[in-house]
């Protein structure tokens, strides 16, 4: 993949928005300082800004473009989106709608299933009493997870679970709101896929200990390991990619983001999620897979910052 040459001075002022409300604070302060620095580096006139210290509408009149650096609800789920299409300022990564409906699994997967993109089985649940008819209709290896949240926060894994294993996941879930989606739980190689501009870069391979991508492994420990390319013959390595770029383009998302998969013994394979604002971390997955196709951190940074755009511009 190769980025047309950008002059840092043609992206004016530019905003990192990093921190913010969710649950996903420290990931997202992680982020954006790498993202901050990286622009600094480039030459570019950039400022750090938490919008739980600073009102993001103060933006107005002082930046030509938002980088978005926040994760999780008021970052990733059209919040802020919103608030930046209100003030015109162009931001990074998918609109408003795109990322409202990338934050709700349950929609998201609807949209896939809809578009005859695999995923998969699951329900959505709002209570713990529901817990035997989840079991009775996906068995008792399942994953259970809130339906809007991210970085696998409130995120249970059973293997062979009863009931009150599963009510004490669902109450987990529940208690960051909205529902909580139960999914079959597949034991099999996991991957990830970043896209740019539509289109997919190479597949990583994420091995976690007992396949276990949790949190703390996700972002502070050093016992996963990754594989980027993924050992992937060609022709599988096309259809999840293809795969990928088709359910990106289905949400109706732009800019970047990261898809999530899980492949089966039998080489079929599901898709879980779109993060529309991924981590930009040292542990994080996007910088690995544009590192494989020539591109560095500081670059990378750049090309998206330059993509900043808005759903709609009124007219002047």
């Amino acid at each position: 993949m190769q980025f047309e040459k950008i002059d840092p001075k043609s992206l004016g002022r530019v905003a990192v928005l990093m921190g913010g409300m969710s649950s996903e604070r420290e990931v997202s302060l992680s982020s954006g300082h790498g993202v901050f620095e990286a622009l600094q580096q480039k030459g570019v006139d950039v400022a750090a800004i938490d919008p739980a210290k600073t009102p993001v509408e103060s933006l107005r009149g002082k930046f030509d473009r938002v980088m978005i650096s926040l994760h999780g609800r008021f970052g990733e789920d059209g919040t802020v989106q919103g608030v930046l299409e209100y003030l015109q300022i162009p931001y990074t990564g998918p609109g408003v709608c795109a990322s409202a409906i990338a934050m709700n699994k349950e929609l998201t997967r609807r949209l896939w299933i809809a578009s005859g993109l695999p995923v998969a089985k699951g329900m959505v649940v709002k209570s713990a009493d529901e817990a035997e008819s989840v079991l009775a209709a996906l068995g008792r290896d399942l994953v259970v997870k809130p339906v809007s949240d991210g970085s696998s926060i409130g995120v249970a894994k059973l293997k062979g679970a009863d009931v009150n294993a599963l009510k004490k996941a669902i109450n987990d879930a529940l208690a960051l709101k909205e529902g909580a989606l139960v999914e079959e739980r597949i034991c099999g190689r996991e991957f990830t896929v970043a896209i740019i501009d539509g289109k997919a870069l190479p597949i990583i391979e994420i091995r976690a200990p007992e396949g276990d991508y949790d949190y703390h492994n996700k972002y502070f420990g050093n016992a996963v390991s990754y594989d980027c390319p993924a050992q992937l013959d060609e022709a599988k390595t096309r259809e999840v990619q293809l795969a990928c770029e088709k359910a990106f383009a289905v949400l109706g998302a732009r800019g970047w983001g990261r898809i999530d998969v899980m492949m089966r013994a039998d080489g079929s394979f599901v898709l879980l999620e779109l993060n529309t604002s991924p981590g930009m971390t040292p542990h994080s997955l996007v910088p690995m897979a544009a590192r494989a196709v020539g591109v560095d951190y500081a670059d990378l940074c750049l090309h998206l910052a330059s993509r900043a755009a808005l759903d709609y511009e009124r007219a002047a």
